[in-house]
């Protein structure tokens, strides 16, 4: 029976949707802006105050207002058609790559009377933008796709796509900043944006799915909480990524890695940053072709566990091929990780209140990334860099330990067809 499974299995299924194939241009186009920008902005505001501490603020400028409208954008998800929210917001990100790019023309003197203050207010409002988009566009796939039984292969490819943008992004950014100058960047940046833009314009508009228990604003965000911390799967799941990315992610410390252990230099950072997003772009291809749905939630605590490993593992090694291959090893762990939890969220949560639960999640996930990086400083400022790796992910495996003691309905999971409303 499993092999006859894996015959009729179609690792291209939800390609042959058109919409879909909208949706992820759509999605490959907005991260590679986004991913570019990062690096211009970076790049720009450190050139103009030559201060290592604006770096962190760019972070925290984009993180906190996120965070903050993300239980509303979510409520909001779930009450306006989704495309109307990413139409919306993708405007807003338009004006706001347009108005980085007036702040570098020569005509504009605004940087230089404001210094680097003027592009904080546009990732302020980008991050708030942003806030609004991650719900309505995980809410707004599943629609895309319509049955259940290709969700698993939808997010695949949906997670492969990012990874890909995510790995390329940064290098477009830096060479075209580098080659062509910082102008040029921001209106390939522009570009980008726009053709996001129009690819989502030309997806077909989705109704909203009947809700059945209408709610105010109060009632609605609780009743979405309460989902989420009343089903163990779902709770498990997102609390498994938040500490293991909390605990385990290395990548803040890398460059000290490169410089002071491994001897690289900048190079070899580049492929030590590299390393994790390969790692999980392969394995999303793979897992494309080969989609868990036995044991998926055991096969999902394994895969953090061989994260934290991997970590433990890297921390460890001086050498730098050995650090290259673990880190992409964690990288291909993660994306397991993520492809389960969010098919487990998307089979698990009703379609009127997808909204809700992704802005729970992201208020969980979201901030992980910005959070572990000051955890990993701190660590390792109290502890010594390669010991607070070695903790984090010793944490990490913990963490998955104890969800495997508790959470006994992720520990029997599948996500097998017949198992969708478990």
């Amino acid at each position: 029976m499993k092999a006859n499974h894996r015959n009729t299995h179609d690792p291209y299924a939800v390609l042959r949707i058109p919409d879909f194939r909208l949706y992820i241009s759509a999605r490959l186009c907005i991260t590679l802006a986004m991913q570019i920008q990062a690096v211009i902005v970076g790049w720009q505001i450190y050139d103009i105050t030559k201060d290592p501490l604006s770096l962190g603020l760019i972070g925290l400028a984009e993180a906190i207002p996120s965070i903050f409208v993300s239980l509303y954008a979510g409520y909001l998800a779930d009450m306006v058609p989704r495309k109307k929210i990413i139409m919306v917001v993708i405007t807003v990100l338009m004006f706001c790559s347009l108005a980085l790019l007036y702040f570098t023309l020569d005509a504009s003197h605004t940087l230089l009377t404001y210094g680097a203050l003027p592009i904080y207010v546009v990732i302020f409002v980008s991050g708030i933008a942003r806030g609004f988009m991650g719900p309505a566009v995980f809410a707004f796939m599943p629609q895309l796709v319509a049955n259940k039984t290709l969700y698993a292969n939808a997010i695949t490819w949906s997670s492969t796509t990012w990874q890909a943008a995510s790995l390329a992004g940064p290098a477009v950014g830096g060479l075209v900043y580098g080659f062509f100058g910082v102008t040029a960047a921001y209106i390939t940046d522009a570009v980008l944006v726009f053709l996001s833009l129009s690819a989502f314009s030309m997806i077909g508009s989705k109704p909203l799915p009947e809700n059945i228990n209408p709610q105010n604003l109060k009632e609605s965000l609780q009743s979405g909480i309460r989902f989420v911390f009343g089903n163990q799967i779902i709770l498990s799941a997102i609390s498994l990524d938040l500490f293991a990315v909390l605990f385990g992610g290395a990548v803040a410390l890398l460059p000290i890695f490169a410089s002071d252990i491994l001897k690289t230099g900048p190079e070899g950072l580049g492929f030590l940053r590299a390393a994790p997003a390969v790692g999980s772009v392969l394995m999303a291809v793979y897992m494309a072709h080969h989609p868990i749905s036995v044991k998926a939630g055991k096969k999902m605590l394994w895969c953090v566990a061989g994260f934290g490993l991997t970590i433990i593992l890297f921390g460890l090694s001086s050498n730098f091929w050995f650090s290259l291959v673990m880190l992409a090893l964690s990288g291909g762990f993660d994306s397991i990780s993520v492809i389960i939890r969010s098919t487990l969220i998307h089979t698990l949560t009703p379609e009127y209140m997808k909204g809700r639960v992704s802005s729970v999640n992201n208020i969980f996930v979201g901030s992980s990334n910005e959070i572990g990086a000051f955890e990993s400083g701190f660590m390792a400022k109290l502890l010594g860099v390669v010991p607070a790796v070695v903790f984090g992910g010793t944490m990490t495996l913990l963490v998955v330990g104890i969800t495997a003691l508790k959470a006994d309905k992720l520990r029997v999971l599948d996500l097998k067809p017949e198992a969708e409303t478990v």
